[in-house]
C-alpha cells in the first residue's frame, strides 16, 4: 500500500479561502466520485481495526456518515450517527465544541450505545479536534469504551490529536 497515499492525495483538491479567508479546504468530493479511490480510502481507514472487537462505528455529520457507514459494513458492526441539533427524534446527549473557524453543537441519542460496547469513531478530517472531542465526550457519557478514532485526513499542523487525550488515532493521510 505504499502507493496508496499518493494515489488518494491525487484525488483531493485544495480550495483556498473556503469557508473563509485563510483556510485551505481539503475537498474530498473528487475522491468520493472515484470508485477505486473511495474503496481504497475506506479500506485504509478500516483495516487497522479488522482484528479488534468493534461493536459500533460512530460517524459525525456529515462526511463521517459517508465513511462511517462503509467502515461499519466492512467491520460487520452497527453505525451510530452524531448529528447537528434538532435532527434526532429521541432524547440526546448534546455537546458544544470549537471548530477551526467557529463553534458548533452535536447530538447523539442517549440510548445509542451502552456500557460494554466498543466504539470506533470516524470522520473524514482531523483538524483542531473539536468535532471528535465532542464525539468522545458523548460516547463516554454512555459508558461505552472507545477503541480508537480513524480519519481519512489529518492536518498535523493544527495539532487536533492533542484534544483527543488517550484515544488511539489512525489517519490514512497526513498533511
Amino acid at each position: 500500500m505504499t502507493d496508496a497515499v499518493p494515489a488518494l492525495k491525487n484525488l483531493i483538491r485544495d480550495i483556498p479561502d473556503f469557508p473563509k479567508p485563510g483556510i485551505v479546504f481539503k475537498d474530498i468530493t473528487p475522491l468520493l466520485a472515484d470508485p477505486g479511490g473511495l474503496a481504497l480510502a475506506v479500506e485504509m481507514m478500516a483495516n487497522p481495526f479488522r482484528r479488534d472487537r468493534v461493536d459500533l462505528v460512530v460517524g459525525a455529520e456529515s462526511r463521517g456518515f459517508i465513511f462511517g457507514t462503509a467502515i461499519a459494513q466492512a467491520l460487520s458492526c452497527g453505525f451510530v450517527p452524531v448529528r447537528k441539533p434538532g435532527k434526532l427524534p429521541s432524547e440526546t446527549h448534546r455537546v458544544e465544541y470549537g471548530l477551526e473557524y467557529g463553534t458548533d453543537t452535536l447530538e447523539m441519542h442517549i440510548d445509542a450505545m451502552s456500557p460494554g460496547h466498543r466504539v470506533l469513531l470516524v470522520d473524514d478530517l482531523l483538524a483542531t479536534g473539536g468535532t471528535m472531542a465532542a464525539c468522545i465526550e458523548m460516547v463516554r457519557r454512555t459508558g461505552a469504551e472507545i477503541a480508537a478514532a480513524t480519519f481519512l485526513i489529518e492536518l498535523e499542523f493544527l495539532e487536533g490529536r492533542r484534544k483527543l487525550g488517550d484515544v488511539p488515532i489512525h489517519s490514512a493521510i497526513r498533511y
